[in-house]
């Protein structure tokens, strides 16, 4: 039996919590939104749609979750920028998300915007460990700098590293061929952008996210260990510390379990380490 807690089921809580039930990847939901309302709402409409999976509205019931998904706060939109611009508003429901989680054991997979920031600052300050405290958003990022390399005939395999926002770093040395700091200047640029259109077209991103965050969720309730790009609170890797970056790293029930250090060249090297003094100027904001 698992246990899965959606903290925030919006647009991308709620329907994380629909997928992971219908495809059977968890028995049991606990559901928990500060609007009362929309959340009766989900509870029903998760009923209507026939699953027998155990719903319960209780937030006691979090700290016992296998996994618990922390998406709640306000979603980027047409007028915020990057990412980052969302952290002083989301704020507040991490805090609450915090107090939530006081006493949980499982694993915490942190959704809302600034991702990274927030995730450092849930493992700082809710007792969770840190190899517990899993930042989504490089699968997407990756799937999307795929995209990007497909449109362009380059082959290899995708990644992306760092920030989970403006300041992320597509891996260009384990590709194929070269690619020129031009192309890859180029590149970036457009991974920065790609977001954009779908919000602009119907109010926020959805599929990508949704479908990211379950495989994500599948893999850390999975003895096996699989490699993935996550969020993770940094103690040296990389030659960086005090903050949440996206790095591979392998994973599954009990979380992180090892982080892997890559050799990267010198662009790569330099995106990198502008990831970790910006996200961790930010994370000394929310954790002095």
């Amino acid at each position: 039996m698992s246990r899965c807690a959606v903290v925030g089921v919006g647009r991308i809580g709620g329907e994380v919590a629909y997928l992971a039930a219908s495809l059977g990847i968890v028995d049991e939901l606990v559901l928990y939104d500060h609007n009362a309302g929309l959340l009766n709402a989900q509870v029903l409409d998760l009923e209507h749609s026939g699953l027998q999976t155990h719903i319960s509205t209780d937030p006691r019931e979090i700290r016992d979750a296998d996994i618990c998904v922390f998406a709640a706060g306000l979603p980027r939109n047409p007028t915020v920028k990057t990412r980052a611009d969302l952290l002083n508003a989301n704020l507040p429901a991490t805090r609450e998300c915090a107090a939530l989680l006081i006493g949980f054991s499982g694993i915490l997979v942190t959704v809302t915007n600034p991702m990274d920031i927030n995730n450092y600052y849930l493992a700082k300050t809710t007792g969770i460990g840190s190899e517990r405290c899993v930042g989504f958003g490089g699968q997407l990022d990756s799937a999307r700098y795929a995209l990007a390399l497909k449109k362009r005939e380059i082959p290899g395999a995708a990644y992306v590293l760092g920030e989970h926002g403006e300041h992320q770093v597509p891996v260009f040395s384990t590709l194929g061929r070269p690619v020129g700091e031009p192309q890859r200047e180029e590149i970036l640029g457009e991974l920065r952008g790609a977001s954009m259109p779908v919000i602009q077209g119907k109010g926020g991103t959805v599929y990508g996210p949704v479908l990211h965050i379950v495989q994500l969720v599948h893999l850390l309730l999975d003895t096996t260990k699989k490699r993935i790009i996550c969020s993770s609170v940094l103690d040296g890797e990389y030659g960086i510390r005090g903050c949440s970056l996206g790095v591979p790293a392998w994973v599954n029930r009990n979380g992180i379990c090892q982080i892997e250090e890559w050799e990267l060249d010198a662009w790569e090297r330099r995106e990198m380490d502008e990831a970790g003094r910006f996200a961790g100027s930010l994370c000394r904001q929310v954790v002095p």
